[in-house]
């Protein structure tokens, strides 16, 4: 039979807690005295010497292993440095001279500034056309400055931006009226070329030493070559002379309507808005479309075959 075990000693919790460790017996955690705080056995630190920095022979050599190389630029870790320093630069330059007199934007000077792929192969970085639109804003508004109190050092710096050849400084030669009276103007339409001499007379038409019946077979090609005559009621009073060359009926008619226009334009300068009003003043650039490799023509797809 199990005997029933008995202490003559209390039971206590294995860990102190406020209900059954009152006695002091046993302590409560966190019950020693706090010590007082004294600094007598702390470390004092000592600051080194003063550098003097008005002569060199005081200051301390570089310590070369922790040495790094610092780059000129602050953009030198940016995607495209070069790009963004000509970028702050010319704001800089934008905030310095902002309050300098500009001229209307449409007597400002003419200049043809770099594309963007010109600018890439200049700075060799891949710059955003969107990017380098902000570079032109702010160089046409530059450009706005008066010529008369035009910085040197903002000139200078524009002219990394400005072209090597600018189309906008050449002079076309005027036409002019040759001895015999005749005036000369030059067309082109496709692969159609035409030269077209143009006298005052009683309408006579020669191309390539033949009648207009006999070149044109269509109506609306001859309506076409003589057109600038027609607009202008000019018909029964020059006579005109023309050479044309290359591609068909329809490229060299059209291209015989620019030179008669241009070849009456010198005779007639005036008549230049009524015959930009009829059409006969711009060329027309739109070519034949290549064909592709792998289409029947410029776009047209072989017809899909499902086996």
């Amino acid at each position: 039979m199990a005997s029933k075990l008995t202490f003559n000693f209390p039971l206590r919790c294995l860990y102190w807690c406020p209900r059954c460790c009152t006695n002091s017996a046993w302590p409560a955690p966190n019950a020693s005295k706090p010590r007082p705080f004294s600094t007598a056995n702390s470390v004092q630190a000592i600051a080194a010497p003063a550098i003097d920095f008005s002569s060199t022979d005081n200051i301390p050599p570089p310590n070369i292993k922790n040495a790094r190389v610092v780059p000129a630029s602050p953009s030198y870790f940016s995607g495209r440095p070069d790009f963004t320093d000509n970028l702050l630069s010319l704001q800089t330059l934008l905030r310095k001279y902002q309050t300098l007199p500009t001229v209307a934007p449409g007597q400002a000077p003419r200049i043809a500034w770099r594309t963007v792929s010109q600018y890439r192969l200049l700075v060799g970085e891949p710059v955003r056309a969107s990017k380098y639109h902000q570079v032109i804003e702010i160089l046409k508004r530059l450009n706005q400055i008066h010529p008369a109190v035009m910085p040197p050092d903002l000139h200078e710096a524009m002219q990394v931006y400005k072209r090597d050849i600018n189309p906008y400084a050449v002079v076309r030669r005027p036409a002019i009226i040759d001895t015999d009276g005749r005036a000369c103007g030059i067309g082109k339409r496709k692969s159609s070329s035409a030269k077209v001499y143009l006298v005052q007379g009683q309408g006579e038409v020669l191309i390539n030493g033949k009648s207009v019946n006999e070149v044109f077979g269509r109506i609306h090609d001859r309506e076409s070559a003589l057109w600038p005559l027609k607009a202008t009621n000019r018909v029964d009073k020059y006579n005109v002379w023309a050479l044309v060359s290359g591609g068909g009926t329809t490229g060299q008619a059209e291209a015989l309507t620019l030179g008669t226009a241009k070849a009456l334009m010198v005779h007639e300068p005036d008549l230049k808005p009524a015959l930009r009003r009829a059409g006969c003043v711009t060329r027309d650039p739109r070519r034949v479309e290549r064909k592709k490799p792998g289409k029947l023509k410029a776009r047209k797809m072989p017809a899909w075959v499902k086996r």
